[in-house]
């Protein structure tokens, strides 16, 4: 493996797990603070806290990944 695939699967994974972490964490407070409120919807009663986070995480690490495919597209054409 030549120098720039190991420097682009090191941007996609880290980007990929900072995405996992920050959707994944977003989602969780959602649901709490949703759980919390004065007035409880019907919604925040059926949807699982642990579902939500894991559709936060598949989010993230999807906009994880598309964000560093961007950042790797916008320096190639640089170069």
């Amino acid at each position: 493996m030549d120098r720039k695939t190991k420097s682009l699967l090191l941007l996609v994974v880290s980007c990929s797990i900072t995405g996992v972490i920050l959707g994944g964490t977003t989602s969780w407070a959602e649901s709490t603070m949703c759980l919390q409120a004065k007035t409880v919807t019907n919604e925040c009663l059926t949807e699982s806290p642990i579902q939500n986070t894991i559709q936060g995480m598949s989010t993230g690490l999807v906009a994880g990944a598309g964000a560093a495919f961007g950042v790797a597209w916008q320096l190639r054409q640089k170069i």
